[in-house]
């Protein structure tokens, strides 16, 4: 049809560069070469992230590729990874909505985490190198500017970096993809906690410990420093959730 996208969905469109655009809507922009349906994953999971868009609300596939201006068939592929992460589930006869958060399901992902991420310690203790080490240094410094800078919001992006640090340090492929898998079922919690400095900051220190320890290949202090982490991280969340229903 003359005067449409054929490619890429309804909409009015530019490209330039290799970025399109939609006239219409700015909150996108569609940036090459990086797929299209993992844009609009990290699009749509920032807006569950920050509560723009509401635990229980519903996605529409349609709705959303029109406001983007792109095809279905992204969008689609975006939700089932969202479904896949946790932050959304399939309702049978009406789509998408986004899930609550829900505490038995916080307690199930805390003690699986807890057992993986010990394995890995215990690997990584026995495998990491100077690299490694390095690695986790440039990632806490990143963190204690980002801190500095009254930005405790980007801790999020370094405190995925630092434990996939250490999963990968652990040697084994398939422990370190689950435990990515069961971070990004975490965050959805994790997320609203971590807007205050002052959890940032005691999680900094927390990182400093499991690097002291790991330094000094202590796999005792290595586990015991991980576990108090993540004890703190599931209370921090059940904390912040308190506060945020007395507002």
């Amino acid at each position: 049809m003359p005067g449409t996208d054929q490619t890429t969905g309804p909409g009015n469109r530019e490209s330039k560069g290799g970025r399109m655009t939609n006239r219409h809507d700015k909150t996108l922009v569609i940036d090459q070469p990086v797929p299209i349906r993992k844009q609009v994953y990290e699009h749509l999971r920032n807006k569950i992230l920050s509560q723009e868009i509401e635990p229980s609300s519903r996605l529409v596939e349609a709705q959303i590729a029109h406001e983007i201006g792109i095809s279905r068939t992204p969008v689609r592929e975006a939700l089932h990874l969202l479904e896949k992460d946790g932050f959304i589930e399939s309702i049978p006869r009406v789509g998408y909505k986004v899930k609550q958060l829900d505490w038995d399901e916080l307690d199930q992902i805390f003690e699986i985490r807890r057992i993986n991420e010990t394995l890995a310690c215990r690997w990584a203790i026995q495998k990491i190198d100077t690299r490694g080490i390095k690695a986790l240094e440039r990632n806490l410094t990143h963190t204690r500017q980002v801190i500095d800078r009254g930005e405790p919001n980007l801790f999020l992006k370094f405190d995925e970096e630092f434990h996939e640090i250490l999963g990968h340090a652990s040697g084994s492929k398939h422990l370190l993809e689950l435990c990515k898998q069961l971070r990004r079922l975490m965050l959805r919690y994790r997320a609203a906690s971590l807007r205050n400095i002052k959890a940032v900051e005691i999680a900094l220190e927390e990182h400093t410990r499991i690097l002291d320890f790991l330094k000094k290949r202590d796999a005792e202090g290595l586990e015991k420093a991980l576990v108090e982490h993540l004890v703190f991280s599931k209370e921090d969340i059940r904390r912040s959730a308190l506060l945020g229903s007395e507002k």
